[in-house]
């Protein structure tokens, strides 16, 4: 395949990065006073990448002599990350602004991580996995830091560049041994070199890789910076953070578990079925003590986390599909958990983030507990509210194949979760009011916003399963 159609399978990406380059210009250019405009272009080559989908970059195989594939899956997962990431844009303004810190250089960084995390579900090359992976992460590191004036802030970028560091010199590692024993980089060659026998040169690689994907997924125990980072980043990057790196890093772990270490499949088993189950437990029962909000979330993205890793672990096209639902709907849960916890300022428009500022909400701001309550439920997978449809499709999947002790278990360690989202709703309903007073919605947008992930997590959303089981299950099949 020539250069011009390697071009055209890789459209989303040319059109996000040349209009990041062009809109990096025109933010030294202008300055910050343009940074609304930026937003809206920025938003605007989202959603022309996300069209451009619809063409040889949706479907059209392999290019750049096997570093990059176009398939059904990839084509998914770049939807999911386009749509989180233009959200992530759109929320930003009304946060910063109120803060004096919009910068122009914010809708630039959330495209050149879209940039980095589309080439990471495209992978199908070891080197191109660390280079999309490495510049999703760079733009990441900035953004975590963004409030520069903001202590926590601040902390949380350094923090999460450091571990980062370390988990991407562990991931190189585990690239270099892969290379070394199977004598090549691409995943057809890994997996034709652990067709032969997965010496122990092989199975290092394997476990050194899996450790680098898995801080990426912060899946335990490489979920160290995902408590800092959620709750000193401001809370619009704490939405990207939640949704469109997991996605991306989900997708790249299937990719490479089903096509590079496909016949190795006892092995990183055992490995994702550690990560499944510690993910769940300690994502749950660190939740409990919590009282900061955003920390809370922290936890729950880690226990969902776990619960999406189950998806993997028969390593089925059912199960992969299972892996892409649970991830649809985690991010419309999520996303709609933050736009509540954005409308959190007290009445000189302070954020607010303790879990004690929200009690007797349903009196004082009885639509927005009404959401909260939503999302809450639907996080804990309570029919019959959508939350509870990709919990089943994934121990389904599990129990299609034999597993069905490890779906016992995953379902009595998603009883432990739904306590502290229960919590949550009791101090909102039954609880005193407190002192705080939230001030009204400001923002139609984030209200818009709210109220579409609050009906498509309603059980409105089992209208959809239909067109949502096929989408995912041809995405899926891809890989196969």
């Amino acid at each position: 395949m020539g250069y011009t159609a390697s071009f055209a399978l890789s459209l989303p990406e040319i059109i996000l990065s040349f209009g990041a380059i062009a809109l990096m210009l025109a933010a030294a250019w202008a300055g910050d006073k343009a940074s609304k405009a930026i937003s809206v272009i920025a938003v605007a080559l989202l959603a022309g990448a996300a069209a451009s989908l619809l063409g040889p970059s949706g479907s059209g195989g392999v290019g750049y002599d096997g570093l990059y594939v176009a398939d059904g899956f990839s084509a998914f997962s770049k939807l999911l990350i386009y749509v989180s990431a233009a959200i992530a844009i759109i929320i930003a303004p009304g946060f910063f602004d109120r803060e004096g810190e919009m910068r122009a250089e914010f809708p630039v960084l959330i495209l050149l991580s879209a940039v980095g995390m589309g080439m990471m579900v495209s992978a199908i090359d070891l080197l191109s996995l660390y280079v999309g992976l490495e510049l999703q992460s760079l733009a990441a590191y900035v953004l975590a830091s963004f409030l520069r004036r903001d202590g926590r802030s601040a902390e949380a970028g350094l923090k999460y560049f450091v571990l980062g560091a370390l988990a991407s010199g562990i991931l190189l590692y585990g690239i270099s041994l892969l290379y070394g024993f199977s004598g090549g980089t691409s995943f057809h060659a890994v997996a034709v070199a652990m067709h032969a026998g997965v010496g122990t040169g092989l199975l290092f690689g394997l476990v050194f890789v899996l450790a680098g994907l898995a801080f990426k997924i912060a899946a335990v125990p490489f979920h160290m910076w995902t408590p800092d980072v959620y709750e000193g980043s401001p809370t619009p990057v704490t939405a990207f953070f939640a949704s469109a790196p997991k996605v991306a890093a989900m997708g790249l772990l299937v990719r490479v578990a089903i096509e590079a270490m496909g016949p190795a499949g006892d092995e990183w088993r055992q490995i994702m079925i550690f990560c499944a189950l510690a993910s769940t437990i300690l994502g749950a029962v660190a939740a409990i003590g919590q009282t900061n909000i955003k920390r809370l979330m922290a936890y729950s993205s880690i226990n969902n986390v776990g619960f999406a890793l189950f998806g993997l672990v028969p390593g089925t096209a059912y199960g992969a599909s299972g892996v892409l639902t649970y991830m649809t709907v985690y991010i419309a849960m999520t996303l709609g958990s933050l736009l509540c916890i954005l409308q959190m300022r007290d009445a000189e428009g302070n954020p607010v983030e303790t879990i004690a500022s929200l009690s007797g909400l349903s009196r004082t701001r009885p639509g927005l507990a009404a959401a909260f309550a939503v999302f809450m439920f639907s996080l804990a997978g309570i029919p019959p509210l959508f939350g509870f449809w990709p919990k089943f499709m994934v121990f389904d999947a599990l129990v299609d194949v034999g597993m069905w002790p490890l779906a016992m278990i995953g379902i009595a360690t998603s009883v432990i979760g739904a306590f502290y989202y229960l919590k949550i709703v009791k101090t909102i309903y039954f609880d005193e009011p407190s002192d705080v007073r939230f001030v009204p919605l400001r923002s139609t947008t984030e209200g818009v916003l709210i109220l579409i992930a609050a009906l498509f997590v309603s059980p409105l959303g089992y209208f959809t399963v239909p067109l949502l089981g096929k989408a995912t299950l041809d995405a899926a099949t891809a890989l196969f």
